[in-house]
């Protein structure tokens, strides 16, 4: 399988690891990381968001954990050949034995979302068979720092349970990014941003393409860093 190219590093990826797709691009170069020292990406597959993350802010070190072992050798390996592998890991860990003294400044991941259903396809990165929303939260609650933010991409259809679970982990929403996938369409996904601080969320409207197999110029705005194209999508 090719290689995805960015400007800055590569993304080798195989068939037995989730691709690249747009949620995760969109989630690496959405969420606010300004102010992180100290981040955790779980569920990394080929380590794109971590990535992005790292290319975004020059100070953060990051820990990216799978719980499948091939996503952790492909993830390391893109590590290994970025320009910055000295602040980025990958291990194998299920997030619900995960344990660490640490806390995390910013907790991110693009999730399984589905539920558990016949499908064959990217079985582990696509349900939630190994990892629910539930246990997500609630671990993710726990390792995250006082000031911390926890950022998600999810279905909007999602957004209630989500919220939900969030509130009985003392989770409160401080950023919805709502994106919709051509303009004049229904929204589809949300970028998510929590905290333990309990105010006013910000809600804020994105748009991938202005039409058809055409980017919208916010896209093309938030990727100019990562992307090597200039108008037309994947």
């Amino acid at each position: 399988m090719k290689p995805f190219r960015f400007q800055q590093f590569d993304i080798q990826q195989n068939a037995d690891v989730f691709r690249v797709g747009t949620d995760a691009v969109l989630l690496g170069a959405l969420a606010n990381v300004s102010e992180a020292k100290k981040v955790l990406e779980i569920g990394t597959g080929t380590g794109i968001i971590s990535l992005m993350i790292a290319q975004r802010n020059p100070e953060a070190q990051i820990l990216a954990i799978d719980i499948n072992s091939e996503a952790v050798n492909i993830s390391q390996t893109n590590f290994i050949n970025s320009p910055f592998s000295e602040r980025l890991k990958s291990q194998l860990h299920d997030l619900k034995n995960f344990e660490t003294e640490e806390k995390f400044d910013v907790i991110i991941s693009n999730p399984p979302y589905f539920e558990i259903n016949n499908s064959e396809k990217d079985i582990l990165a696509r349900q939630r068979l190994e990892l629910n929303f539930s246990d997500l939260i609630k671990k993710s609650s726990q390792l995250l720092s006082e000031n911390g933010l926890f950022s998600i991409i999810i279905p909007i259809d999602s957004e209630k349970e989500f919220n939900q679970i969030c509130s009985n982990n003392n989770l409160f929403l401080q950023r919805k990014v709502i994106i919709k996938g051509i303009k004049t369409s229904e929204p589809k996904r949300l970028v998510l941003e929590y905290s333990f601080k309990n105010s006013e969320a910000k809600i804020e409207n994105f748009v991938i393409e202005k039409a058809p197999r055409i980017y919208s110029d916010e896209y093309l705005e938030l990727t100019k860093d990562f992307h090597q194209f200039t108008k037309k999508p994947l």
